[in-house]
């Protein structure tokens, strides 16, 4: 089977007035990341001044292996204990492959559905928004005198199933169906 890439969203809680000292941890930490076999692309969200002190860390690699190893390399766990001073909590992370982060409930944990409940449970949930959102959509369009092209029309369309599939359908189907799924 092919190689489905991997993610990993990494938490840092940081202690007051430690954010300067936390940012300068990250400029030598980030190219190090970025130098790792596998690597593909790394985004820091970062807290709002005066009001959150949550930083989070979104990097991808071309396979989970990758992933793993750059988490459990020498050099990590080294610049994760150089910047243990300005975590409130320990440093906390999930590593998330394929389509998982639509799976991804509270109340699981880091529990995963086995691959073929996901691919049943997506295939249900897509089919009928690809049958349903192009009746919708489409008319519409029309209506705001957007002429007709094939591309534009499939790229609306599939936009707007993937927005509802990832904050709409799939957060309250997962929970609907979590019984059967986390079986």
């Amino acid at each position: 089977m092919e190689n489905q890439g991997a993610s990993v969203v990494i938490t840092h809680h940081i202690l007051d007035g430690k954010q300067p000292q936390y940012e300068k941890w990250l400029d030598e930490i980030v190219p190090i990341t970025k130098h790792s076999h596998g690597f593909i692309d790394l985004q820091i969200v970062r807290p709002i001044p005066h009001l959150t002190f949550v930083y989070t860390v979104i990097i991808r690699f071309d396979t989970i292996e990758n992933l793993k190893t750059w988490m459990e390399s020498e050099d990590r766990k080294m610049l994760i204990q150089k910047a243990h001073p300005f975590f409130r909590k320990n440093d906390n992370y999930q590593i998330k492959s394929g389509l998982d982060f639509l799976f991804n409930s509270e109340n699981e944990g880091n529990k995963v559905p086995v691959r073929w409940k996901q691919f049943l449970v997506t295939w249900s949930a897509i089919y009928p928004l690809s049958l349903l959102i192009p009746l919708l959509v489409l008319p519409f369009l029309r209506l705001l005198q957007i002429p007709a092209n094939h591309y534009f029309d499939a790229l609306i369309n599939s936009g707007l199933i993937v927005f509802l599939m990832v904050f709409v359908i799939m957060p309250n189907y997962t929970k609907l169906i979590k019984k059967w799924l986390y079986k």
